[in-house]
C-alpha cells in the first residue's frame, strides 16, 4: 500500500475517532470554582483558557492519531496473513486433483491391462494350448491385477473424499476470508469516510484556530492601544488633579534662581549706581526659556516718568554657588512692558540645574490658583476670576485670600501658579494677574559696557505712560 496514503488513512482515522468520541463521559464534570476577582492580577483572559484548550485537543488528536496508525497497521498484517493462508490452499487444491488426476490414469491403465489378461486367458482357455501351470500363474497375475486394482479403485475413492472434505475446508476458509476481506473493505471503506470527516474538521479546526491567532493579535493590538489609552488617561488624571501647596511651594524653593541687576550712569556730584536683586523661576513657552521678572524688581523700574538714560547694564543669574550666567538682553513684554524676560539658552539652563515651568495649557481649569511672594517669603490659596472688560488678566479675590506661610498680601511681581505646577503669569498689582500665554517682547534692552545708544529713559517713560493709561485698577 502507499505510504503516503496510509499515513492520510491514519490522519482522516484519528481525526474521526476524535471527533466521535464523547468526551463528556471520558472527563468527570469539574467542580465549579468560586468567581476570580475581576481586578484579579494574574487572572487568565478567555484567549488564554481557549489557545490552552486547543493545545489539549492537539495532543489528545496525537495520541488517537498514533493509537489508530497501530491498529491499522495490526489489521494490514492480519489481512496479509489471511491472503498468504488463501494461496496455500490453493496450491493444496491443484496439487490434489494432480494426484487425482494420476490415480485415475493408473486404474485406467490397470483396467486396461485386466482386460488384456482376460482376452489372454480366454484365448489360452478357448485353444487349450496353455498348460495348467502358466493358466494358474495368468490366473494368480489376474487375481493380483484386479486385487491391485480395487485398492487402487478404494485409493481413489479415499482420495476423492479426502480431496473433497479439503476442498469444503478451503471453500469454508475461502468463504471465511471473503468474509473478512469484505468486512476488511467496510471497516476500510468506513475509515475512509472517517479520515474525510477528520480531514474536514481538521480544516474546520485550523480555519478556528487562525480566526483565534487572528482574535489573539487583536486583543494584543487592543491591549496595546488599552496601555496607550491608559498612559493618556493617567496623563489627564495628573493634569486633571490638583497638587498639594505645600508640593508647589516647596519645587519653587528648590529650583527658583536669583538675577542681580547693576547699572551705572553719570551724575551731577559723580557716577551714580543702581543694583537689585531679585529671586524668580525658568519658564518656557516651548521654543525658549526665560527667567521671568517684574520691571520694578530690576533696575529698570516702570513707576515714574523722567527716567534717566543708562549708561551701563549688567545682569547675572545663579542657581546656588556651582554655577553663574550672563544675560545678553531684557525684553519688556507685549502683553504688558511691567513685565520682564531674560532669554536664557538651554545649555544654560541645563547647567543652572533648575527645573523648568510650563505657561498652563488651560489656565483657568481650577477656580483657585497658588500665589508666591516675595520670591519665596511666603505663599497661599487664592481664587480669581475672569473680568470682561479686561481680557488676558484676573482679578484676585483678596477677600478669600488664605495664607499658608508667612504674612503678606498680594502685590505687584507675585508669581502665580497653577493647581497643576504650571505657570499661569504675574502679578502686575495688588488685584490683578497677567496670564502668559507667550512671550513676545514690545522692546528689548541689550546689556553691556555702553548702553546710552539705546536711551533707556524714553523707553522707560513709554513704558510709564502706557501704564498710567491704563484703568485706575490696572495701574
Amino acid at each position: 500500500m502507499n505510504r503516503t496514503l496510509l499515513l492520510i488513512l491514519c490522519d482522516f482515522l484519528l481525526l474521526n475517532l476524535l471527533a466521535l468520541t464523547r468526551w463528556e463521559t471520558a472527563e468527570p464534570a469539574r467542580a465549579k470554582q468560586a468567581p476570580v476577582p475581576e481586578l484579579a492580577a494574574n487572572a487568565p483572559t478567555k484567549e488564554q483558557d481557549l489557545m490552552a484548550a486547543l493545545r489539549d485537543s492537539l495532543a489528545d488528536e496525537k495520541a488517537s492519531r498514533d493509537q489508530l496508525v497501530g491498529k491499522l497497521q495490526t489489521s494490514d498484517a492480519a489481512l496479509m496473513a489471511r491472503e498468504q493462508s488463501l494461496t496455500a490452499l490453493r496450491s493444496e487444491s491443484t496439487k490434489l486433483s494432480a494426484e487425482k488426476n494420476t490415480l485415475a490414469t493408473s486404474l485406467v491403465e490397470t483396467q486396461r491391462t485386466a482386460a488384456d489378461l482376460g482376452r489372454k486367458v480366454a484365448a489360452a482357455t478357448q485353444d487349450a494350448v496353455l498348460t495348467k501351470e502358466q493358466l494358474a500363474q495368468l490366473q494368480r497375475e489376474l487375481a493380483e491385477k484386479r486385487a491391485e486394482a480395487e485398492r487402487q479403485k478404494q485409493a481413489l475413492v479415499a482420495l476423492e473424499l479426502k480431496r473433497e472434505k479439503e476442498q469444503g475446508e478451503a471453500r469454508k476458509q475461502i468463504e471465511g476470508l471473503t468474509v473478512a476481506v469484505m468486512v476488511g473493505e467496510q471497516q476500510k471503506k468506513a475509515l475512509s469516510d472517517q479520515a474525510a470527516d477528520l480531514k474536514t474538521q481538521v480544516r474546520v479546526e485550523r480555519q478556528e484556530r487562525a480566526k483565534v491567532q487572528e482574535t489573539a493579535t487583536q486583543l494584543a493590538q487592543g491591549v496595546g492601544q488599552l496601555a496607550e489609552k491608559s498612559g493618556e488617561l493617567t496623563k489627564e488624571i495628573r493634569d486633571n488633579r490638583p497638587i498639594n501647596v505645600n508640593v508647589l511651594f516647596n519645587d519653587f524653593l528648590a529650583n527658583r534662581v536669583n538675577a542681580t541687576f547693576a547699572a551705572t550712569r553719570k551724575g551731577f556730584l559723580g557716577p551714580v549706581s543702581k543694583a537689585k536683586e531679585a529671586a524668580t523661576v525658568l519658564v518656557t513657552d516651548g521654543r525658549q526659556i526665560y527667567a521671568l521678572l517684574h520691571a520694578d524688581d530690576t533696575v529698570l523700574a516702570v513707576a515714574a516718568e523722567n527716567n534717566p538714560d543708562w549708561e551701563k547694564l549688567s545682569v547675572e543669574y545663579s542657581h546656588g554657588p556651582a554655577y553663574r550666567g550672563v544675560a545678553g538682553v531684557m525684553h519688556f513684554l507685549a502683553h504688558d512692558p511691567r513685565i520682564v524676560v531674560l532669554p536664557i539658552a538651554a545649555a544654560q539652563a541645563g547647567s543652572l540645574g533648575a527645573n523648568v515651568y510650563s505657561l498652563a495649557a488651560d489656565p483657568f481649569k481650577f477656580p483657585e490658583a497658588v500665589l508666591i511672594s516675595g520670591g519665596g517669603k511666603g505663599y497661599g490659596e487664592v481664587s480669581f476670576k475672569l473680568d470682561p472688560s479686561q481680557p488676558g488678566f484676573v482679578r484676585v479675590d483678596n477677600r478669600f485670600f488664605k495664607r499658608l506661610f508667612g504674612d503678606f498680601a498680594p502685590s505687584r511681581g507675585d508669581l502665580v501658579l497653577s493647581k497643576t505646577g504650571e505657570l499661569l503669569g504675574m502679578m502686575v498689582n495688588s488685584d490683578y494677574c497677567a496670564v502668559l500665554k507667550d512671550f513676545t517682547p514690545l522692546q528689548s534692552v541689550r546689556t553691556g559696557d555702553d548702553i546710552v545708544g539705546q536711551r533707556t529713559g524714553a523707553v522707560l517713560d513709554s513704558f510709564a505712560a502706557r501704564a498710567r493709561a491704563l484703568p485706575l485698577k490696572m495701574q
